[in-house]
């Protein structure tokens, strides 16, 4: 099979798909097989794939249902990531909450004179309410760690959980973990936004898309909540407004950015492929 990569994916396993083409999503006859990490997709310009294998869990640029017409198995790389992406939402928890990285800047530029960093509070975690949107595998992990925090945890879920509106009024944190679908894109707009309380903390590590950028960007512009971002409406461009607010932290989309992580989301990609190619029973595939 005529296997074309967008890039070479980190790990070992990657060698077992021998010869690999790695370049970018440009027209081509003879493809078989892509491997992607959920960059926007145009089959019709591939008119011999039959696989696209997803480096990554959400495959929402990819198009699936039109893939999926066409006769094309798509496959993901679920699970393996959960542990990750939820340490770096509490990595941004943290730095957000407790204000690490003004502190860091404000010691980098000589702005500590004093034993005691007067005028520079920040709140405390124990105690505080959470507010998971989206309790699935990553909302689960997040929620699981929360519990060494002593925190009240309230979540929403496909069947129960605490309405979404009383949730965001409710929070001290509210971190997002739901998928990017139709019903999820611009869920967290203005007007929820504006229900979070003064002082609140939003994290997102999911998809940019589910949060209303610029109702979010003129809630921190005017100071009255803080944020930890890893995810952006159009990735890779961050709102300029956003770069010199001393009451955000950003990070480039490092959800599962851990080597063992991104060798494991290789490893499921590559079992994929060769089962594939081989007529087997998938690894994961995402269903129809």
């Amino acid at each position: 099979m005529k296997i074309l990569a967008t890039r070479r994916y980190p790990g070992p396993a990657f060698d077992e798909l021998g010869d690999v083409e790695v370049g970018q999503l440009q027209s081509r006859d003879d493809v078989e097989v892509l491997v992607v990490a959920n960059e926007p997709l145009d089959a019709s310009h591939f008119p011999a794939l039959r696989l696209v294998a997803n480096f990554g869990v959400g495959y929402d640029r990819l198009g699936v249902e039109k893939l999926h017409r066409r006769g094309i198995t798509v496959t993901n790389t679920p699970g393996v990531l959960d542990a990750a992406t939820a340490d770096l939402t509490w990595a941004l928890i943290l730095a957000a909450r407790r204000r690490v990285v003004e502190g860091d800047r404000r010691v980098r530029a000589g702005e500590w004179t004093g034993s005691w960093a007067d005028g520079f509070l920040a709140e405390e975690l124990t105690g505080s309410t959470l507010g998971i949107v989206g309790l699935g595998r990553i909302g689960s992990a997040v929620a699981r760690r929360a519990e060494g925090f002593d925190l009240r945890v309230l979540s929403t879920r496909r069947s129960g959980g605490t309405p979404l509106d009383e949730l965001l009024a409710e929070s001290d944190i509210l971190t997002i973990h739901a998928p990017l679908t139709p019903e999820t894109h611009g869920l967290i707009d203005a007007r929820r936004l504006s229900l979070l309380r003064d002082g609140a903390c939003l994290v997102n590590t999911a998809r940019g898309e589910i949060v209303d950028e610029d109702a979010l960007v003129a809630e921190l512009v005017s100071g009255r909540v803080r944020a930890g971002l890893d995810v952006f409406a159009h990735e890779p461009r961050v709102p300029e407004a956003l770069l010199p607010l001393p009451n955000v932290v950003l990070t480039p989309h490092l959800g599962s950015g851990t080597r063992q992580t991104r060798e494991a989301m290789t490893r499921i990609v590559v079992d994929n492929v060769l089962a594939f190619e081989r007529g087997e029973e998938l690894v994961t595939p995402v269903e129809r």
